[in-house]
């Protein structure tokens, strides 16, 4: 029950990504709106995912695995009847308050099922399979869709799925709880969902306004006034949503600051990629599918082999080779052009989907059994929230970059291609007022093919960028992660988890939820693995 709710949860995902071009096509939508539908559905999730967290701790994660199903319905069928972006926003949202309760839910169900942190490892390892199964089924779901029937229809698959599965874990799914005297954390709650959604939007309306705009700086401000209001109310707080002592474990913070960073690039690069497809290389929604698959599909193949070597290679070795070896993909992909064959593009892709699936079962296992066994349903939640504000951002930062570099350079490149001053000045005001995309639709006459050489021309220069700035991420991650998550120090006596270098003794944090969190005593906190 919990790889089918983790899948349905990612399968927006990569349904959207690479469905935008169509999506921007049927409805109209500009590059900014384009990032706001895949941000409507991340932004939930990373905005709520540590409450819905703690209501499965407090109400039961069978109640909470259940509503977040019943969402993930919902929301697929308001953007399955969508008629505008704006009706699509509301649906998306509603399909990521959903994910928001899957995510830590299915995790927490898990570490409750198997409380052995080393045979938990292989079930982490089956449940982010499912996830990236889902990033697979995506795009070509998406493909075949949009071939046969209309954009529309991309949503139509969780709507049966959820209901059906919400229908037999009323029956097959037992509950858990993990109270420990936790309540809500209203104030905390209220600042990271400010924090998260202001950080958002300035990004996203500064890279299509400039950030100079007056609502940008006040967005940007107020994100971070409420970041700090987060973490002075999280100190102060009884009953913390995110208990800070978690990042006193080094394995802790590596794998979180890995999961925000990575996704961070990895997710634009999604949104991206997307676009360069539709937009250069004027590939159907199906082909640009068969190609995103192969990042997706390598990560699913390479997870069963890694799955089974967490024991054996540390966590620290495996993380920092995936995201050097994702860095160097990236890098590769910056020479690809208008004219890049499936050939040249498959093996960057393949390589960059063998990176992703050396990372992200060992980052959420480690993340996991990094800290006492009562805190590892908020620890599930507190990677997963830091990783999907990195998703998050993802769109928002490198869209961003990309609609910046690019219309910087669309000038020129008309200029360049001989386009007369008339068509130059439609196609400039087209790409400002409603994106690049709407100078695809632009009839110019004789000048249409030049304005659309210059348009390919300047998306490229974009998208170097953007993968620049995505592998620079990556480095930053992997440097990280080879200073931070080291192995336990040796003691006199191994402890647990001593043979896992994945798996640190956190006594500190310990200590902190002994006073924190719950009743029990320093002694038996230290004693759990």
């Amino acid at each position: 029950m919990a790889c089918l709710g983790v899948f349905v949860a990612y399968l927006p995902v990569t349904t959207v990504s690479v469905s935008l071009p169509a999506i921007q096509r049927t409805l109209g939508a500009s590059t900014s709106q384009l990032s706001w539908v895949s941000d409507a559905f991340v932004l939930p999730m990373a905005a709520l995912i540590l409450t819905t967290g703690v209501w499965g701790d407090v109400h039961g994660r069978k109640r909470v695995f259940q509503a977040g199903m019943a969402f993930c319905a919902l929301g697929a069928a308001v953007s399955l009847g969508s008629d505008s972006v704006q009706s699509l926003w509301i649906g998306q949202a509603a399909s990521g308050l959903g994910a928001a309760a899957l995510l830590p839910t299915t995790l927490a169900l898990i570490s409750h099922a198997v409380p052995d942190h080393r045979e938990r490892g292989r079930f982490i390892g089956v449940w982010a399979m499912s996830m990236l199964a889902s990033l697979a089924v995506g795009p070509l779901m998406a493909g075949v869709l949009l071939e046969h029937v209309g954009v529309r229809w991309i949503f139509l698959l969780p709507i049966p799925v959820s209901l059906v599965v919400l229908a037999v874990a009323a029956f097959l799914l037992p509950d858990s709880r993990a109270p420990h005297g936790r309540r809500l954390d209203w104030p905390g709650q209220i600042s990271a969902a400010v924090t998260v959604t202001s950080v958002v939007y300035g990004v996203i309306e500064g890279g299509a306004n400039g950030f100079g705009e007056p609502t940008v700086v006040a967005a940007l401000v107020l994100s971070a006034v409420s970041a700090v209001a987060f973490v002075l109310v999280e100190r102060c707080s009884s009953s913390p949503m995110l208990d800070l002592a978690l990042f006193r474990s080094p394995a802790f913070a590596a794998t979180t600051l890995v999961a925000m960073i990575s996704f961070l690039g990895l997710i634009g690069f999604f949104f991206v990629l997307s676009l360069y497809f539709g937009l250069v290389q004027h590939l159907t929604t199906l082909e640009a599918g068969l190609r995103m698959v192969l990042v997706s599909g390598t990560s699913l193949v390479v997870g069963i082999p890694v799955g089974r070597l967490m024991h054996r290679v540390s966590a620290r070795v495996m993380i920092t080779t995936g995201l050097v070896v994702m860095a160097g993909s990236l890098l590769s992909l910056t020479g690809i052009d208008a004219g890049t064959s499936y050939g040249s593009l498959a093996w960057r892709l393949v390589l960059l989907g063998l990176g992703i699936g050396a990372v992200l079962t060992p980052m959420t296992a480690a993340a996991v059994s990094s800290v006492p066994h009562h805190l590892t349903g908020m620890a599930a939640a507190g990677n997963n929230a830091f990783r999907q504000l990195g998703g998050a951002l993802g769109p928002a930062v490198l869209g961003a970059l990309l609609t910046t570099r690019a219309l910087d350079s669309l000038p020129g490149r008309l200029a360049d291609g001989g386009v007369p001053a008339e068509a130059t000045g439609r196609a400039l005001a087209a790409a400002r007022d409603q994106g690049l995309g709407a100078v695809a639709g632009l009839d110019l006459g004789p000048a249409t093919e030049p304005a659309l050489a210059a348009l390919g021309g300047s998306f490229l220069d974009g998208l170097r960028l953007c993968l620049i700035v995505s592998a620079s991420l990556a480095l930053l991650a992997a440097l990280g992660c080879a200073l931070l998550l080291r192995p336990a120090a040796p003691s006199g006596r191994p402890s647990p988890g001593a043979g896992s270098p994945a798996v640190a003794p956190a006594p500190r944090i310990a200590a902190a939820a002994a006073a924190s969190t719950d009743g029990a005593s320093v002694e038996e906190l230290q004693r759990t693995p």
